[in-house]
C-alpha cells in the first residue's frame, strides 16, 4: 500500500468518525496520527483500516441525471 493510497482512505473515513465505535474511533485516530508523522502503517494496521474503509465508506455509482422539465 502506498503512502498516497493511505491519504485517500484517511480522507475519505474522517466524514465517518462520528459513526464509529470507541474501540475504532481509537485505532483511526492513532492512523490519522501516524500519517501527519509522514509514517507508513505496517501490514496489520493497513489491513484494519482497509477493513474500516470497506465498512464506513460505501461507494455506489451514480445515476445518470434526467432532465424532468426537458422534452
Amino acid at each position: 500500500m502506498t503512502f498516497r493510497e493511505q491519504k485517500e482512505m484517511i480522507d475519505e473515513l474522517r466524514d465517518y468518525e462520528r459513526k464509529m465505535s470507541r474501540d475504532e474511533l481509537e485505532d483511526f485516530q492513532m492512523y490519522v496520527k501516524r500519517h501527519k508523522d509522514d509514517e507508513e502503517l505496517d501490514a496489520l494496521s493497513m489491513k484494519r483500516l482497509k477493513e474500516m474503509h470497506i465498512k464506513y465508506f460505501i461507494n455506489r455509482p451514480r445515476k445518470p441525471f434526467i432532465d424532468p422539465f426537458k422534452k
